[in-house]
């Protein structure tokens, strides 16, 4: 005969003794727990890579891992002491992106940590700030405020010129950057057209239409234009030193007459000559232009 032992079982309470911790659960979920191992195996593998000695390819010495850099996508390890003085370059240079692996043609990119943790907190925020600039650069629907003291980005609206600051609360046009003047057409100095039509004739395919959708094709259109123009009034002619005319000297005598306020001038001076006898200029042999006139001429007004 076969005897049954009852099962016995042990329930602990308060009443009857202390609790075995093994028996509860600290963890309050499977994520978690499953973040406590990875960080615990990350912590590990620190310390396995900090005590091993790796040979950095730029100085070619060797030193422990707690003294050099890990690139996780690629595995290549470089000393402190070089990158800092790789990425400090770099970053004083405003090549933001190109805080990458140093090996030839590797694409692996620093993580903002390592960064951080190589050049310090001075540079980082250079890098932080022109990081963020140039993303923001990129997307076309974004415009600085014209203000030199505030610069903050101002979201476009789309198919909308006008940008309002969300800072010093400025309303300005966002092709050219002036206060928001409506449906007037804007107006552009010509150092800003200058700027901006050789920026549009030196980009690409891309480059351009970016740049048509930040200014407007119209624009573009007017600087390039314009530009040609004042250009060729620049090689070909020279203004009256009285009203600004442009006179365009075809041939003859180098004493020009304006076709706009009548005013005498030399072509080659553009000083003012006299109204009774204007030849005295070339026949004065003090003068830079003494005996240096044609007496036949013709002029255009432009």
């Amino acid at each position: 005969m076969k005897t049954h032992e009852k099962a016995s079982h042990c329930i602990v309470t308060p009443e009857e003794g202390a609790i075995d911790r093994r028996a509860i659960q600290d963890i309050q979920s499977v994520s978690a727990l499953i973040k406590h191992i990875l960080d615990f195996n990350e912590s590990q593998q620190k310390k396995c890579f900090d005590s091993k000695p790796f040979l950095c390819n730029i100085c070619f010495s060797e030193k422990l891992g707690s003294e050099c850099t890990y690139f996780k996508d690629c595995s290549h390890v470089y000393c402190n002491s070089c990158l800092r003085d790789y990425f400090e370059i770099q970053i004083r240079d405003g090549e933001v992106h190109a805080l990458n692996c140093p090996e030839p043609k590797c694409t692996s990119v620093a993580t903002p940590a390592q960064v951080k943790m190589l050049v310090g907190d001075q540079l980082f925020s250079r890098y932080d700030r022109l990081l963020l600039q140039s993303t923001l650069d990129l997307m076309t629907d974004v415009v600085y405020c014209p203000r030199p003291s505030c610069e903050t980005p101002v979201m476009q609206e789309p198919g909308d010129t006008m940008g309002i600051c969300s800072s010093c609360q400025y309303a300005f046009c966002t092709l050219c950057r002036m206060t928001y003047h409506g449906v007037s057409p804007c107006k552009l100095s010509s150092e800003k057209l200058l700027a901006l039509r050789d920026e549009y004739l030196a980009a690409d395919e891309d480059g351009k239409k970016f740049l048509e959708k930040r200014y407007g094709k119209r624009v573009l259109q007017k600087a390039v234009e314009e530009l040609e123009s004042v250009e060729w009034l620049e090689q070909n002619s020279k203004p009256c030193p009285r009203c600004g005319t442009y006179i365009q000297k075809i041939d003859g005598c180098n004493k020009m007459t304006c076709t706009g306020c009548k005013q005498y001038f030399c072509w080659l001076c553009k000083n003012m000559l006299s109204r009774g006898n204007p030849y005295d200029h070339f026949n004065d042999s003090s003068s830079g232009c003494f005996n240096l006139y044609v007496y036949v001429f013709s002029l255009s007004c432009l």
